[in-house]
């Protein structure tokens, strides 16, 4: 049977809405859409005390480091699935380099304002100048399978314990290991991050399959559901728009207090 035809007979078993070739999971974007939803809830947070609404320690403070934490892991392990989902019966180079060309405008769009608003801690490698990245290489990923969970695992380690005054250069700042952090307001470097992104590819190739149908024929039918889902479609967009929105409206409200 071909891979077109599986791709059919597992659409049709399993209840994935499909769009040409490409079939999507409601529960990736509902948990896309979750993860949107904690970001705008962190960024909020940060915006309050910003504007000495609040007093967190966003630098030190524990719950709010995992916190983050965990809002970036679940964001990134879905940057694997959806990279395994979007490619697993056949690649689009038009619509890849296409989503390609958004992710790095956007990025540089999330340095320029970041300058303008935290001129010393401007963002110049954030989460979206990694997911543009951890988009490339994850293309050499694909193919593979345990290596990705194994190897994303080694990763993950290597990138969390193993500290280098070289990685402290400018140039290779990028790629972390690190001996500090840098001064910048949003830092998800290569590593240990791609470690995360391989996982999520590990887990793409392995739950979203027609051994595990299921998953495909779960709507999320609840309201909540629907919501989030909505939201996860359109997690890039939020993502651009919420903190211009988030700090406009609280200087409006609050802006005599804001930190100089």
């Amino acid at each position: 049977m071909s891979s077109i035809s599986r791709h059919q007979k597992y659409s049709e078993n399993s209840g994935a809405h499909v769009q040409g070739s490409r079939a999507r999971y409601p529960l990736v974007d509902v948990l896309r859409g979750l993860a949107v939803l904690f970001m705008v809830v962190y960024h909020f947070s940060f915006d309050l005390n910003y504007f000495h609404q609040v007093h967190i320690d966003f630098y030190h403070d524990a719950f709010w480091l995992g916190f983050r934490t965990f809002i970036v892991t679940l964001f990134l392990l879905l940057v694997g699935v959806s990279l395994h989902l979007a490619t697993r019966f056949g690649f689009e180079r038009r619509r890849y380099l296409r989503r390609l060309g958004l992710l790095a405008c956007c990025a540089a769009l999330v340095s320029l304002g970041s300058y303008l608003v935290f001129p010393a801690r401007m963002i110049y490698f954030g989460i979206l100048h990694f997911i543009f990245v951890a988009s490339l290489l994850g293309l050499l990923m694909l193919r593979y399978y345990w290596i990705n969970l194994f190897a994303g695992l080694g990763l993950i380690i290597l990138g969390w314990r193993l500290q280098h005054p070289l990685f402290d250069l400018p140039a290779l700042q990028w790629v972390g290991m690190m001996t500090h952090k840098p001064l910048t307001e949003d830092y998800v470097p290569l590593l240990p991050w791609f470690g995360v992104v391989m996982i999520g590819l590990f887990l793409g190739r392995r739950f979203f399959n027609e051994s595990w149908a299921l998953l495909g024929r779960w709507q999320g039918q609840r309201h909540w559901q629907r919501l989030m889902a909505l939201g996860g479609r359109h997690s890039l967009l939020i993502y651009m728009v919420h903190q211009p929105l988030l700090l406009g409206l609280l200087y409006l409200l609050v802006g005599e207090t804001v930190k100089s």
